[in-house]
């Protein structure tokens, strides 16, 4: 799911960040600052928990968890911000910058209030000296600081919003751009009177099935340069959803593309077989016909998915419209499966 930890926090980044967290945790037990230590441990495990709820199977459970971490690095902080504890200042200041980092707008406007609470209050507090202005005007300069990253990062993102039409992960083209250049191709077939197909290949993650994150992660790259070594210079494929492809097949008819399907499923087959994965992979296959507009054409594709998934998988299924197949029954699939 895109979002705006996914572009920031990259995969490097979070595991050089919580390891270095931990490093540091463990000179503060050694020096025996143990504030300094719990907090190092917390910022860790929000790090490593909102980077982890990007990809994984139960990422809501680890973004409620990397919240309940960000409350806890505050309230870590409060000691220092309240009393001016030793240790921790540093901390003080980083913590709404990390919050502008990992978490969208919204969720770190509404993670940082607390903080920005805390402050005001230490401001107004005589008993902490003349040192509380001094660290009430740093706090309000790391939150002005954290406003700029964030208007730099909106800007920068749209800024380069047209330019991002591919996947970063797997390298096919954007979904946000599937739509789009699937009518120009379907007009461009009706045009010129060439035969064109559509085809939707997946991965067959079976209900109950455990499913291995890591694995599947790191194994969509090595998919995505698969399917774009076999697919044709003219043809164009899309990553439409975590474990599926859609791939443009311009020239062609429903047969050869089911044929050509065939040979891309066995070989993406062979592939995770070679990394140890006990997955098989589905495809479904849909051509153009009278009447056909760019969302009918995807949802008879899915429909031929769906139809070889159901009967088990590690198959290719191709729609057939001439059948009278009325929301994808079984009747409008050709007897084109191949085991």
């Amino acid at each position: 799911m895109p979002n705006v930890a996914e572009t920031f926090l990259l995969s490097r980044f979070a595991r050089f960040a919580a390891a270095a967290l931990l490093v540091f945790a463990a000179l503060a037990l050694w020096q025996e600052t143990y504030a300094a230590a719990i907090t190092s441990l917390i910022c860790a495990a929000m790090i490593w928990t909102r980077y982890r709820a990007g990809f994984a199977r139960h990422g809501t459970l680890l973004l409620a968890s990397a919240r309940v971490f960000s409350l806890l690095f505050l309230a870590a902080l409060t000691p220092a911000i309240l009393v001016n504890a030793p240790g921790l200042s540093q901390w003080s200041y980083v913590y709404p910058l990390a919050l502008f980092a990992l978490w969208p707008l919204g969720w770190a406007a509404l993670l940082v209030l607390p903080y920005l609470a805390l402050v005001i209050t230490a401001g107004l507090d005589p008993a902490l000296g003349p040192d509380r202005h001094q660290f009430v005007a740093c706090a309000l300069l790391a939150i002005l600081l954290s406003a700029l990253f964030v208007f730099l990062r909106e800007y920068k993102s749209r800024q380069l919003a047209p330019l991002r039409r591919t996947d970063e992960l797997t390298q096919a083209a954007s979904r946000d751009y599937l739509s789009a250049d699937l009518h120009k191709e379907i007009q461009r077939s009706e045009r010129e009177g060439i035969e064109m197909a559509v085809l939707l290949i997946g991965l067959d993650i079976h209900k109950g099935d455990p499913l291995p994150d890591d694995d599947v992660r790191a194994i969509l790259p090595r998919i995505g340069r698969y399917l774009h070594s076999q697919l044709r210079d003219f043809d164009s494929y899309y990553r439409v959803a975590d474990l599926q492809f859609l791939a443009i097949l311009p020239g062609i008819n429903t047969s050869e593309a089911t044929r050509r399907a065939e040979v891309l499923r066995q070989g993406l087959g062979s592939l995770l077989t070679s990394h140890d994965l006990n997955l098989t992979v589905s495809a479904g296959v849909a051509g153009l016909n009278i009447g056909d507009d760019a969302e009918s054409l995807q949802q008879s594709a899915g429909r031929a998915l769906q139809r070889a998934q159901q009967q088990g998988g590690n198959r290719t299924q191709s729609f057939s419209a001439w059948s009278g197949a009325e929301g994808g029954s079984p009747s409008g699939m050709e007897a084109s499966s191949h085991d």
